[in-house]
């Protein structure tokens, strides 16, 4: 009966042990992305609660409100539009190599666009606009091969035009209106048919580049 015993506590033991062990290799793996979502977290000011499910303890943030994962439990997906969050972004965001989706639009966001969004190489969809995001557009968002949508509007961008992004082929819509852009609008590759409107009340932004007669940093300090 003893050795019975002894041996039934062995292999409880074994198997917590495992079960720990499979925990820990989970959390590990457990992401960076859910550590890239969790350090967002804590930079956002969020009075309605719309974060309250992001739990850092979990094996990965599949679980949590606001985000969609695929079938391999890589986040593909942000939706926090119109969740009134304030605060600013995080370039720890970067990481989240399989995010096709980034909507964090009609929100009260300040501070700038992280330069580390140029390494979210899956980005189909940038919806930053009606926010207030200041500083100038990283021209590291013209390595986002898969952009398509890029709406950026209703912010403080200072700066110019990323020429960057005029090789984003992908790209079929631009809207950096109700800004303070500065220099001339690209007429060349994905900017050929944005509408002038997607770039209207920019004070400083003198309007369609001529290619080869003007530069496209005038009046740009």
């Amino acid at each position: 009966m003893f050795i019975s015993v002894s041996m039934g506590r062995g292999i409880c033991g074994v198997v917590v042990v495992g079960l720990l062990l499979l925990l820990s290799i989970g959390r590990g793996s457990g992401n960076s992305e859910g550590d890239a979502l969790y350090a967002l977290r804590r930079s956002l000011l969020d009075p309605d609660l719309v974060l309250q499910s992001w739990d850092p303890n979990l094996v990965n943030p599949c679980t949590w409100f606001h985000i969609t994962c695929n079938q391999h439990n890589h986040v593909t997906r942000l939706d926090l539009g119109n969740s009134n969050l304030s605060g600013h972004l995080v370039p720890e965001l970067g990481k989240l190599e399989h995010l096709q989706y980034l909507e964090l639009y009609k929100n009260n966001i300040q501070g700038t666009i992280p330069v580390e969004l140029g390494n979210l190489k899956s980005l189909i969809s940038l919806d930053l606009y009606n926010n207030n995001i200041s500083g100038i557009i990283p021209p590291s968002l013209g390595k986002l091969k898969s952009l398509v949508f890029l709406r950026l509007n209703d912010n403080r961008l200072n700066g110019q035009i990323p020429r960057e992004l005029v090789g984003i082929s992908s790209l079929k819509v631009v809207d950096v209106s109700n800004n303070h852009l500065c220099g001339t609008i690209p007429t060349s590759g994905s900017f050929e048919h944005i509408p002038l409107n997607n770039f209207e009340n920019n004070p400083q932004l003198e309007g369609p580049e001529l290619q080869g007669l003007a530069s496209y940093d005038t009046n740009c300090s």
